[in-house]
């Protein structure tokens, strides 16, 4: 078996991008949420100032997974941090260690760059994912409920 290779996404990893975006959120059950567009992706990636990172993970020279991210910040910690947006590994890849390998990447980018923690969300019934963030030492965080402006709800509220 070959190693796997996590490196930093390129504008052409797009398409490979948008599809496991795509395939992720039909795993979550929730891809009419998908909105975006790969150029749009592309727009976010890659413009001059980037606020949101990619991570490729390629076994035999084929792309099986990735990692979407972006930078947060704690008051209390006075640090800044890493919230992991996606994860994903192909359902054909999994069990090779790509998830492991682009978390612990993502762990010495935040170590490197004196980040606090990473963070991410799992949904409540993803117990293999819940399995694999446990056995990383990761722990939830049960006593927070996240909540969500979008939308009308979003627009109204601004414009109120």
């Amino acid at each position: 078996m070959s190693e796997l290779i996590i490196r930093p996404a390129t504008e052409n990893d797009i398409a490979q991008i948008y599809a496991y975006v795509v395939e992720l959120a039909i795993y979550e059950k929730a891809e009419h949420e998908v909105v975006t567009t790969p150029e749009e992706l592309q727009a976010a990636l890659f413009c001059n100032q980037p606020r949101v990172f990619a991570l490729i993970c390629e076994h035999q020279g084929q792309a099986i997974g990735f990692a979407v991210y972006f930078y947060n910040f704690s008051t209390w910690l006075g640090q800044h941090g890493i919230y992991l947006e996606d994860l994903y590994v192909t359902p054909d890849s999994r069990g090779l260690g790509a998830g492991k390998a682009l978390l612990k990447r993502l762990a010495e980018i935040a170590v490197a760059e004196n980040c606090g923690r990473i963070e991410w969300a799992v949904l409540d019934w993803n117990e293999p994912a819940i399995k694999f963030y446990l056995s990383l030492g990761a722990n939830p965080q049960d006593e927070w409920t996240v909540y969500r402006l979008t939308g009308t709800a979003l627009s109204s509220f601004a414009a109120s």
